[in-house]
């Protein structure tokens, strides 16, 4: 089947953990708003946002959602209905992480600029890195720590191992001093980021013009004035 895949031309954001899912399985797919400026959205059903996916007749959206539709058709999930769940539930909390990343340059509302909301910004980046960061990686670690093989599956790397090597590079752009000082805390994790990175398919993919660069557009933003804010933190 060839995909159809619709998500902003211009940013990695969320488009990019089903990108990364796509050229992990050598899948045959269009990025159609990078081609073209058709902006429509199908009437029935209707996506609420972008990213979504056209796969023959069905139309489906949600990042998490999508990863779930496209898993076990890429052997990136277990076909059973235990593992699916479970792959499912970690991306899911992926999905949470991800907002709360956004909201540390975002904390009061999408419609407004960061400018807007450089002071909540700072104390929302503040709490995140010395409160949050730390409980998702410590989960994650453990999660990698209790299943032996290396994965989060195990010995098979699932869309949930792809998704989490995009939150370390998405960290390690956004907040290169605060989070490249707690990153070694989680090897395992690094682990999974560097194996991911070596699959075949995903290096060049990675290495070609079609892997957006990060920017101030997208939901993992570098400002230097939050990743200033952040203090050294201990896991949990």
């Amino acid at each position: 089947m060839k995909y159809k895949l619709y998500y902003w031309p211009e940013i990695q954001g969320r488009g990019e953990f089903v990108r990364l899912a796509l050229e992990d399985a050598g899948a045959q797919y269009v990025d159609v708003l990078r081609r073209s400026g058709d902006f429509s959205f199908p009437k029935n059903p209707a996506p609420f946002a972008l990213p979504y996916l056209i796969a023959g007749k069905l139309v489906i959206s949600q990042t998490a959602n999508i990863l779930q539709y496209l898993g076990p058709r890429l052997g990136l999930a277990p076909r059973d209905k235990t593992g699916r769940l479970w792959v499912h539930q970690l991306q899911l909390t992926i999905a949470d992480w991800l907002v709360e990343v956004h909201d540390t340059h975002h904390p009061i509302g999408s419609g407004l600029y960061y400018e807007e909301q450089k002071r909540e910004s700072k104390r929302r980046a503040a709490d995140f890195l010395a409160a949050r960061l730390p409980k998702y990686l410590g989960y994650f670690e453990d999660v990698l720590r209790r299943m032996p093989g290396g994965y989060l599956l195990g010995r098979t790397c699932s869309y949930a191992d792809l998704s989490l090597f995009q939150m370390v590079e998405g960290l390690r752009y956004a907040f290169p001093v605060a989070f490249g000082r707690t990153e070694g805390s989680f090897p395992r994790i690094l682990n999974v980021r560097d194996r991911v990175a070596a699959r075949p398919r995903l290096a060049a993919y990675l290495a070609s013009a079609r892997r957006i660069p990060f920017n101030r557009m997208g939901i993992f933003r570098h400002y230097p004035e939050l990743d200033s804010v952040g203090k050294k933190s201990k896991k949990t």
